[in-house]
């Protein structure tokens, strides 16, 4: 049986752009809410990322929205465990009828578009507080991209 050779390091700004490349370009991701007593709910879901904030849409009356308005907080994962984004991010639940055109219609590109059922589905915009990004244990240490909202300069773990 043969190994893998992992990939070499990359730098903070060569992480960051490829983060940024893949918040960009994809638009699938797993999406992981919690409440007091729950224990985590884990959901895999489509986004689209305005440069900003990611944006997705689920159903109005599930678990996942509950988590939210109890705590409005969600970790999502982008990729796979060899090559992952894991974001931390402050979540905001939005009415269909109240999102911005230019959302609901990159939305309706990559899933089910919401618009066409406003009883069924809510919009959910998460702002990330944290990010981190590695492809391999060369990688772990300075994995934090983002803290409290704003890039980073300099790796902080």
């Amino acid at each position: 049986m043969s190994s893998a050779t992992p990939p070499p390091a990359r730098d903070l700004p060569r992480r960051r752009a490829d983060t940024l490349g893949r918040l960009s370009s994809g638009f699938q991701m797993w999406l992981a809410t919690g409440s007091d007593g729950r224990g985590a709910h884990l959901i895999p879901v489509a986004y689209v990322w305005d440069g900003s904030t990611l944006t997705t849409a689920t159903f109005r009356r599930s678990r996942t929205v509950s988590n939210l308005r109890a705590r409005p907080t969600a970790r999502l994962a982008i990729g796979d465990t060899a090559d992952v984004v894991l974001i931390d991010a402050d979540a905001v639940l939005v009415d269909v009828p109240d999102i911005d055109v230019a959302s609901a219609e990159a939305y309706a590109e990559v899933s089910t578009d919401p618009r066409s059922s406003p009883d069924v589905f809510l919009y959910i915009r998460l702002r990330p507080k944290r990010i981190l990004a590695w492809n391999s244990l060369a990688e772990f240490s300075g994995r934090t991209l983002m803290l409290d909202g704003s890039w980073l300069d300099k790796p902080v773990d």
